[in-house]
């Protein structure tokens, strides 16, 4: 207030606040950097801010604490002359990575790639290597894994921005195929895929690197990929020989069905110990006694593990990666043969392909595998040896140009759809501005509008980055306003209470307001709270004395702790003075807290969206009763009152046929996921008047969150006519 009354007095107090900065109380330090933002916009002064809000999440142990600074600094990203001062402070904020919360590195390398430059990247990609090659001996944990699977995604997207930078890292992320984590192993394969498809140069490298790595591999569906990419992208006679000799040695002996016979009739080998067991009288069909011996022999327990990788899938029942193999031997051998002249070795080459094939199926058709081969990969397995037998011009266009073909779309596709996200994001950040909006100069502004209790500085800060909203809902006595206030007593009890319910983001502050009825003192006048759901009462209100028809104001204040509607309950209890009867009291109605309040809006992957909805346990199925006549309005009407994220694309959703489905997502602030899965139709047959039908299936991590979700949808589904 003292820098509106006198600007010229600004350059004492920023001196003052950069000692403040230094001072050894945390609080003291983030407000002194929250304030030193207000009052300067110097690279200097943001600087030092930054810096400052970089040691506090460095050096503060609760995470709470630690995500309420990193949104601090988030926010000083978004204004754009900040950016270029907090770009050249990445280094630093990726010190924060030693903080073992995963909620915490998510937004710190979030922040990190917004931030990250031409001129940064190396050392960025350096950091990030350094980390993922920590996580690889750390004991496994849940949360090292899906740090990992963060690193890799930061570095798929640093290589895909930079692309000087994807020969630095491909050879350390290859070296995660052969990982155990099989969600860590996937990012890793989808990174490679796109770089091979992008940088020609790097081909080379890459197949060499998945070579070496391709007899490691433990997870199938990697394995699938890993084939994949060798049979769309060796192009030199040498490597189509190598695949060729890394699929026999991960087949192991053939024909299989026969070895595998001669192996199970038990051709002892000289290590195994023969040991007769006890004699057993049993009685025969016919009632006689026959006397029976086991013979048993001690194999080394290593049966299991000695099995080639591909041969153990097969015998799994897995014939899935069989129908992979059989594309990919079918590629290499018709690229083979436009490189090689020599008949007799296009011949040889092409017959051993074949002879992988026929074995497969031979193995197939066997009760040797756990499970039986599916007709599926029966007919594209024939199919390949059709192909392969034929050898015609069409085929070969098919399996060697045009699947590489619809690869590049998918990629491009995906591009676009990144560019018009960021595209949005960027339209988003800027402050538009009408033509006719009034311009405020401070050094015209008259003295009684400078002493008003608005900070001029936050306000103009605010408006520049385009957020003159958020210090409005900041503003207690504006958020009054606009909230509803809760009857908790009826006009008629002798103690009248009513509340503002505040939800900040981890706690509620309940702003009750008590007024005394009666021609009577009341003594000890107590709020008595209690929560239901998972809230906690912080701290017990202390008791007032009401004097005959005055008021006051009480505060109470409520943790919580997860993602789930909650009910606040509780009565006001007095004495009377002068009168000898027990504590008076009176019951107040309970406040319902709504789990909007907490859910956000989010992203994640397909392969991220399929993988929870097969963990979480708790599903609520609610089906859809509405007015609305529209697929598409119905859809947008569910986003709105869920507060939820559609992540299905919008050109899946365009056009009309009758029905839709779509999956949606959120994250709570205190990290739990929500998922949603809406399957809606038109029934045509009903008239164009028809409402939309259809189900909702909801999943979450808790039983609270899936119920209160579906509780909503059910309560908001019904467009109402205004």
């Amino acid at each position: 207030e003292v820098c509106h009354a006198n600007p010229s007095e600004r350059a004492r107090f920023i001196r003052c606040i950069y000692n403040l900065l230094q001072s050894s109380s945390p609080a003291v330090k983030y407000e002194a950097a929250g304030t030193l933002v207000t009052l300067s916009s110097a690279p200097t002064a943001i600087k030092a801010a930054a810096q400052c809000y970089i040691d506090l999440i460095i050096k503060e142990s609760d995470n709470n604490v630690k995500l309420i600074v990193l949104d601090r600094l988030i926010e000083l990203k978004e204004h754009p002359s900040h950016e270029r001062v907090l770009q050249d402070l990445v280094m630093d904020i990726l010190r924060v990575l030693s903080t073992p919360d995963l909620e915490v590195r998510k937004k710190t390398l979030q922040l990190a790639l917004d931030l990250v430059s031409s001129r940064n990247v190396e050392e960025l990609v350096i950091v990030l290597k350094k980390e993922v090659i920590k996580t690889n001996n750390v004991t496994e944990h849940e949360d090292t894994d899906k740090y990992r699977q963060l690193l890799v995604r930061t570095l798929h997207s640093c290589s895909v921005r930079f692309p000087d930078m994807a020969a630095n890292v491909i050879p350390v992320l290859m070296e995660f195929l052969s990982d155990n984590n099989e969600a860590a192993a996937a990012d890793v394969l989808e990174f490679v895929r796109e770089a091979i498809q992008r940088f020609d140069n790097l081909r080379p490298l890459i197949v060499e690197k998945m070579l070496e790595v391709f007899h490691s591999i433990k997870s199938v569906k990697i394995y699938r990929g890993a084939l994949w990419i060798l049979g769309e992208y060796c192009s030199t006679k040498e490597d189509i020989q190598s695949v060729m000799t890394e699929v026999r040695r991960s087949l192991g002996e053939i024909p299989i069905v026969e070895s595998e016979i001669k192996k199970e009739a038990g051709e002892l080998k000289p290590e195994e110990e023969v040991s007769v067991g006890p004699a057993q009288k049993l009685v025969t069909e016919m009632g006689t006694y026959a006397t029976q011996s086991a013979l048993s022999s001690s194999r080394p327990a290593k049966k299991e593990e000695d099995r080639p990788p591909l041969r153990g899938f097969l015998l799994d029942g897995d014939f899935f990666v069989a129908a992979s193999l059989a594309t990919t031997l079918t590629k290499i051998a018709l690229r083979y043969m436009s490189l090689v002249q020599e008949k007799k070795k296009q011949n040889s080459f092409n017959a051993e392909a074949m002879l992988l094939m026929a074995t497969i199926l031979h193995l197939g058709k066997s009760s040797l595998p756990k499970k039986p081969i599916t007709d599926d990969d029966v007919d594209r397995i024939s199919l390949c040896l059709k192909v392969l037998s034929e050898c015609s011009p069409l085929m070969n266009d098919i399996f060697n140009k045009e699947c590489r073909q619809s690869l590049s779309h998918m990629l491009s596709a995906k591009l676009e759809e990144e560019k018009l996200s960021q595209k949005k994001e960027s339209e988003k950040r800027n402050v538009t501005i009408q033509p006719d909006d009034p311009i405020s100069f401070m050094q015209l502004t008259a003295k009684n509008e400078m002493s008003s209790k608005e900070d001029q500085f936050q306000l103009s800060l605010l408006a520049a980055m385009g957020n003159t909203q958020r210090k409005e809902a900041a503003d207690p006595l504006a958020s009054k306003l606009n909230k509803v206030v809760t009857q908790l007593t009826g006009f008629s009890d002798p103690v009248y209470a009513e509340a503002y319910v505040h939800v900040n983001q981890y706690d509620i502050v309940l702003d009750v307001l008590v007024v005394n009825q009666t021609s009577d003192t009341l003594q000890n006048c107590t709020l008595e709270l209690a929560t239901l759901g998972d809230l906690k009462l912080v701290e017990k209100p202390s008791p007032l004395t009401l004097a005959p028809h005055d008021f006051a104001n009480i505060k109470a204040n409520v943790k919580v702790a997860s993602t789930e509607n909650g009910i606040i309950f509780g009565n006001v209890v007095y004495d009377v003075s002068g009168a000898a009867s027990d504590r008076n009291c009176v019951v107040l109605s309970d406040i319902h807290i709504d789990i909007m309040d907490y859910i956000q809006p989010a992203s994640c992957t397909d392969a991220e969206f399929r993988q929870m909805w097969a963990e979480f346990e708790w599903e609520n199925k609610v089906t859809v009763n509405t007015n609305i006549i529209d697929l598409n309005e119905y859809l947008q009407h569910i986003l709105k009152s869920t507060n939820m994220k559609c992540l299905t694309p919008e050109k899946a959703l365009s056009g009309y046929c009758g029905f839709m489905a779509a999956n949606l997502y959120a994250r709570s602030i205190f990290g739990e996921d929500a998922l949603a899965n809406v399957s809606i139709e038109k029934p045509i047959h009903l008239g164009p008047e028809a409402p939309v039908t259809g189900h909702i299936r909801i999943r979450a991590k808790s039983q609270g969150m899936a119920l209160s979700l579906g509780d909503k949808i059910n309560l908001s589904q019904k467009k109402t006519s205004l």
